[in-house]
């Protein structure tokens, strides 16, 4: 019999074990970040290009902004970091802005592109 992975910590002889982090988890955390000048979040525009979760827990994302010259180019990374720890099971997580390949609008999603009337 196969058993699913529990998303939730359990406790062995050893002492409690961390939740284990999905892919899931990561995403809808970093949805709840938006650019604050336009009305879509930043995984659905395509700002997001990779994440990898550790099996401690650690997470590493790797994003673009729009334009290097955007002016939330401080603060949207720093939300994301603060996004993702919020979720369960996260030990840590760095946030590296990337330039290449440049952010184009053919990365956003099919709902990104709906809701800026883009299409």
């Amino acid at each position: 019999m196969n058993e699913t992975p529990s998303p939730h910590g359990t406790w062995t002889p050893q002492g409690e074990t961390r939740p284990r982090v999905s892919d899931d988890a990561v995403i809808g955390a970093i949805a709840t970040v938006y650019d604050p000048e336009i009305p879509v979040n930043i995984y659905e525009l395509g700002l997001i290009y990779a994440i990898e979760i550790g099996e401690d827990g650690a997470v590493k994302v790797e994003m673009t902004l729009t334009a290097p010259g955007c002016p939330s180019a401080q603060e949207l990374p720093q939300q994301v970091q603060e996004a993702v720890l919020a979720v369960d099971g996260v030990t840590g997580c760095e946030v590296d802005v990337v330039w290449d390949p440049p952010w184009e609008p053919s990365r956003m999603s099919d709902d990104a592109r709906l809701a800026l009337n883009m299409f």
